[in-house]
């Protein structure tokens, strides 16, 4: 059996919710991960279907779809179906992909990481953009909080969706914004969210990535846009 293991920050604090729900994680175990397309799609059919209905029947046959994608999750993963269910009701309302916002910031010729603290895996400083937030201004934020740099961020090297990355999936579909960034100042530290951050040697980059946060497409692209700034900003 071919294992597919992802560790996913599917709720955060961002939305409101205590620091002690993001320690749920889908530790997902499975020879395929197109179940996890199903729940996801059929979660966010069950959402708009609850956002237009008109009546108690059609309010009912919605939450039953709600109920079956979680179903779906529990069985293929080590969650029980209402833990799920309760990631899924936590944003009601029209369904649409999440925001994640990546920084690529170079230095003297090294490369910014971070080591996420859930996972152990290396990847580009980032996460969820906050509502009222412009895309820029998310990143800036991002860097700032999990390495205590600040950065001005000079122009978007590529917007990628995360269902397009080979091998694992977050728990939520997602749109990834990868943005080259200007480093300033303050000094390197953790924190709660990363356990190590450093700057590396493009040829002496740490591994394992932490694939569905940063993947190498991420960072060839982001050393091609640093190398060029004619370089055209990629796109799924």
């Amino acid at each position: 059996m071919l294992a597919a293991y992802e560790f996913v920050h599917f709720l955060s604090i961002r939305i409101g919710l205590p620091w002690s729900w993001r320690r749920w994680e889908a530790r997902i175990v499975s020879e395929t991960l197109k179940w996890l397309d199903w729940a996801r799609e059929i979660q966010a059919l069950a959402h708009t279907s609850l956002h237009y209905a008109q009546n108690p029947f059609e309010v009912s046959r919605s939450q039953r779809l709600l109920e079956i994608a979680s179903e779906i999750v529990a069985a293929n993963s080590e969650m029980e179906a209402q833990e799920v269910l309760v990631a899924f009701t936590a944003q009601p309302g029209y369904i649409t992909p999440k925001v994640d916002v990546r920084a690529a910031v170079f230095r003297d010729g090294e490369l910014l990481l971070v080591r996420e603290a859930m996972d152990g895996r290396w990847t580009l400083p980032g996460g969820w953009a906050d509502v009222g937030e412009t895309p820029s201004l998310a990143v800036e934020r991002e860097v700032q909080e999990e390495t205590g740099l600040t950065v001005q961020a000079n122009r978007i090297v590529g917007v990628y969706d995360a269902n397009r990355l080979p091998g694992e999936l977050p728990l939520y579909h997602a749109y990834k914004l990868l943005f080259l960034c200007e480093p300033g100042d303050g000094d390197l530290r953790p924190s709660e969210e990363t356990s190590e951050v450093a700057f590396f040697p493009i040829e002496e980059l740490p591994s394992p990535l932490s694939s569905f946060r940063t993947a190498p497409r991420h960072i060839q692209d982001a050393i091609a846009a640093s190398n060029d700034p004619d370089v055209s900003v990629v796109f799924d």
